[in-house]
């Protein structure tokens, strides 16, 4: 049985600038999971299509049930084989993935096809779909749900890496991370709570006085 996963996401950026920022994605905030990326193969085609494969290391944290199952030694990063067709004349762009290691515990393909939005032409949509298989035997199926909800939650981190690289390109501020946001939100409220105590010892330091002249005024 293969986990079966289909979505369709949009860029609100025109596909050649979707197309420059895909081969710039990494680095970014949002993609700390990915060590590294190399292009082992390029060529153009006779009919101008680009095909392009690279080879991308990821960290592969293990759920702690399944980490009992492997030796220690095992590597804990996993190896992805990036296969991609670009056709510049009809504006689309097809990408295929897989990793090529642990693929006994969980092998994730899926393909992504970039191409312009049907409803804006200054839009870039894309057509995801994923399968996620396990060969483990007695946890195949807990493999594969653990292995869909993972590739939900990147999916999410890749559409906000993009929308930081596209920000970048066209000269725009970036948009904050959560990270940033909730650094800022705590040095915010630490800054609330310092002025309010600062201003809660200047009130009683006043009454304090007033009080003190009141008890004066009442021996003259």
């Amino acid at each position: 049985m293969v986990k079966y996963f289909l979505g369709q996401s949009v860029l609100r950026s025109s596909w050649d600038q979707v197309f420059a920022a895909f081969w710039q994605r990494y680095p970014n905030p949002y993609s700390k999971h990915v060590l590294t990326e190399d292009i082992v193969h390029r060529e153009v085609t006779p009919d101008q299509k680009l095909l392009s494969r690279r080879l991308l290391t990821k960290t592969n944290r293990m759920p702690r049930w399944a980490e009992r199952l492997f030796p220690a030694n095992v590597a804990h990063s996993v190896y992805i084989l990036e296969d991609s067709i670009v056709d510049p004349q009809n504006q689309t762009m097809t990408t295929f993935t897989w990793n090529i290691n642990h693929a006994r515990l969980m092998v994730v393909e899926e393909r992504c096809v970039y191409c312009v939005n049907s409803d804006n032409s200054g839009w870039t949509e894309i057509r995801r779909e994923a399968w996620v298989s396990s060969s483990l035997f007695g946890v195949s199926r807990a493999v594969q749900e653990f292995g869909l909800a993972r590739f939900k939650s990147n999916v999410t981190k890749t559409m906000k890496g993009f929308e930081y690289i596209l920000a970048k390109l066209q000269g725009e501020a970036p948009s904050k991370t959560l990270v940033e946001t909730a650094k800022e939100a705590k040095e915010k409220a630490k800054e609330t709570a310092l002025a309010a105590t600062e201003k809660a010892k200047d009130l009683a330091s006043k009454a304090a006085t007033k009080k003190q002249q009141q008890q004066q005024q009442q021996f003259v």
